[in-house]
C-alpha cells in the first residue's frame, strides 16, 4: 500500500512530465508509441532539468518531497554554468542549474531563457534509451529532428542528443533528450553537458 508521501512525489513528477508533454512535439511522439504497449514514458525518464537563478532556492521543492543532493557527484561545473543533481530511488534524477554570477557566467544561455519562461517549467526531460541511433531513427520518421552530433563515443558509459528545439515566442524553449547509458553509469559528463547546453539554443 502506498504512503502519502509517495504519492505525493508521484503527483509532483508526473505533473511535470505531463506539462513538459504537452508542449514538446517530441516527447508527444514518444509518449504516445508508449501508452500503446503499456509502458508510458514516466518508466524511461532518466532525468529532468531546470533552470533556475538560484539552484539551492529551487531545490527546496524537490527536498521536500524526500529527494536528495547527490553529494557524491557534487557540484557539476562547466564553463559559464553550474549544476547540483537530486535523486531519490525510484524516481527520475532532478538536475538543477544555473549562470555563474559575475563575469564567469556571462554568455550563458541559462539566465534569458529563465527571465522568459520562468523556473518552474521544465527545460528538457532524458528518455532512457537502448539503442541511440535508433531512437533517432524512430523520432525522425516521424519528422521530428535531432541536432548536432551524438556526444559521446559508440560503447562509452553515457551517449546524449537533444532533439530539435520547440520555439515559444521566437525563442528556444524545450527540447527532449536522448540518453543512453552503459555499464551502471548514472552520472553526467562535463564536456557533454556542456556540449549539448550549446546545442540548445539552435531553432
Amino acid at each position: 500500500m502506498g504512503t502519502i508521501e509517495g504519492k505525493a512525489v508521484d503527483r509532483a513528477i508526473q505533473d511535470y512530465i505531463n506539462r513538459f508533454v504537452r508542449e514538446n512535439r517530441a516527447a508527444q511522439v514518444f509518449a504516445e508509441s508508449l501508452e500503446l504497449s503499456g509502458v508510458g514514458l514516466y518508466p524511461l525518464v532518466d532525468h529532468i532539468t531546470v533552470r533556475t537563478f538560484d539552484v539551492d532556492k529551487r531545490a527546496k521543492e524537490f527536498l521536500a518531497l524526500g529527494f536528495e543532493y547527490d553529494r557524491e557527484i557534487g557540484v557539476l561545473e562547466y564553463d559559464n554554468w553550474w549544476a547540483k543533481v537530486y535523486r531519490k530511488p525510484g524516481y527520475p534524477a532532478i538536475f538543477v542549474d544555473q549562470a555563474y554570477s559575475g563575469k564567469r557566467g556571462e554568455g550563458c544561455v541559462i539566465p534569458p531563457w529563465v527571465e522568459k519562461f520562468g523556473d518552474k517549467t521544465l527545460h528538457h526531460i532524458a528518455v532512457r534509451v537502448n539503442d541511440i541511433e535508433k531512437a533517432i531513427s524512430f523520432l525522425k520518421a516521424k519528422q521530428v529532428d535531432c541536432v548536432g552530433e551524438i556526444v559521446g563515443a559508440r560503447g562509452s558509459y553515457l551517449r546524449q542528443i537533444f532533439t530539435k528545439s520547440e520555439v515559444r515566442d521566437g525563442k528556444p524553449f524545450s527540447v527532449l533528450e536522448l540518453t543512453e547509458r552503459h555499464e551502471g553509469y548514472l552520472g553526467f559528463l562535463p564536456p557533454q553537458a556542456d556540449g549539448l547546453m550549446k546545442s540548445s539554443i539552435k531553432i
